[in-house]
């Protein structure tokens, strides 16, 4: 069988690319399957103003693995869409895995798909998300225009499949949930989509190294006893704005916790002073108030002002850049668990390393987290924007401890290579 996962290569940062060449990993240890990883060079419009390629992590993730990358789609310029069709095409490939994720990508995807499924190839979109948290109207067209040209879907939480459904009233789907059996008369129905339900897989590039000294870390950094972990990029949406303040209040009740909040500005990767960060940040901006509300701009969002307003420095430790893949361990093991205070979540790949450390989370019943943590036995659910309850979480937290068994309980069968078996048997 011959696999080909479309996605960014692990030449980039951030959760799609681990999750795109941790997917392509688990199809390589099937003794069945040759897979290529077919790649972005450019995953966006040049306009934006951002770094994307990840210079920091030094460990090559496909050591020792058969698969071979080919860099080759440019979203700026058309002429790669069609080399990238050919080249998939020449690769005779049985299945292609498309990593849906941001919806702009939907005019280079949809070119790409439409092509591909007229050769007789069979195409599979991955679905981080339907409805994207910005929800803009070119978003949707462009979710709509790429998502068409398919008939076979994988969804990460009974609620992305709602979202397709919204978006597509008309269309029959297949639905197929965790667990079911896929027999081959629903295969080769040609006649109506079909959506397998799944999971995030817990990521098993991120392990915890017994030689890693926690109590060094935690002194050298001046943690107190019990740490709550913010990780990941940091956008509005993921809600910083109220893990801070909540935080704030709970330091002033007790003086045994600290916060660390790890991650990268999301937009503020580049030289500001450079002339083409000037002009792509004034591109930018232009298309942002044709395109998006005026909430959504992220472009002045500084949560990490707070830390210094609500006087937290000795409280909080800021790690304000990106983390190599190969230390991503240090925070989750020092760290008594993940605060997921999001104003909107889709699957989050923060949650999947978290379980892969055992950590209980602390999450906001918005999106799918009600599906994925059980209140009171693998972490706690609190109410979007509530401060007080958010404060009162992490106290319970405390008090009232989760065992580490339930979360390997709720995460043992999430692994990887179910999750490429049940993909395979589209193929």
């Amino acid at each position: 069988m011959i696999v080909v996962c479309f996605g960014p290569g692990p030449v980039f940062k951030g959760g799609i690319a681990n999750y795109n060449t941790s997917l392509a990993k688990a199809f390589d240890k099937r003794t069945d399957c040759e897979v290529h990883i077919v790649s972005w060079t450019q995953q966006y419009p040049a306009i934006i103003p951002r770094d994307f390629i990840d210079k920091a992590s030094r460990v090559d993730q496909l050591a020792g693995t058969g698969i071979s990358v080919h860099y080759l789609t440019n979203y700026n310029n058309p002429f790669t869409w069609t080399q990238t069709v050919e080249k998939i095409r020449s690769l005779k490939p049985d299945l292609v895995i498309f990593q849906w994720a941001i919806a702009i990508q939907g005019l280079p995807i949809s070119f790409i798909a439409k092509r591909l499924e007229k050769s007789g190839i069979k195409t599979v979109f991955d679905l981080h998300f339907v409805i994207q948290k910005e929800n803009s109207s070119i978003d949707r067209i462009f979710t709509k225009w790429a998502l068409s040209r398919s008939k076979r879907f994988v969804t990460h939480a009974r609620k992305t499949f709602d979202e397709l459904k919204q978006l597509f009233p008309d269309k029959n789907f297949t639905f197929i949930d965790r667990g079911d059996s896929i027999d081959d008369a629903i295969l080769s129905n040609g006649t109506e989509s079909l959506v397998i339900n799944l999971y995030h897989p817990v990521y098993d590039m991120f392990t915890r190294r017994s030689d890693f000294d926690v109590d060094a870390f935690k002194a050298e950094h001046r943690l107190r006893k019990h740490v709550f972990l913010f990780f990941g990029f940091i956008r509005k949406y993921k809600g910083l704005h109220n893990v801070i303040p909540a935080f704030r209040i709970l330091a002033d009740r007790r003086d045994d916790v600290s916060l660390i909040i790890c991650g990268e500005s999301f937009w503020k990767t580049l030289d500001k002073s450079r002339m083409s960060t000037k002009v792509k940040s004034a591109l930018f901006g232009l298309a942002k108030k044709i395109f998006l509300r005026k909430s959504d701009d992220e472009s002045d969002y500084n949560p990490l002002a707070l830390v210094d307003e609500l006087n937290l420095k000795d409280r909080v430790v800021m790690f304000n850049s990106f983390v190599p893949n190969e230390e991503v361990h240090r925070y989750f093991q020092v760290s008594d668990a993940v605060l997921l205070f999001y104003e909107y979540a889709t699957p989050s790949g923060v949650e999947s390393i978290g379980y892969n450390f055992n950590m209980p989370i602390l999450a906001t019943a918005v999106g799918h987290f009600p599906e994925t943590v059980v209140d009171g036995y693998n972490g706690y659910l609190v109410q979007p924007d509530n401060i007080e309850d958010m404060a009162a979480t992490m106290e319970k937290f405390l008090e009232h401890p989760i065992d580490r068994e339930n979360v390997a309980a709720t995460s043992k069968d999430m692994s990887w290579d179910n999750y490429a078996a049940r993909i395979a048997r589209l193929g």
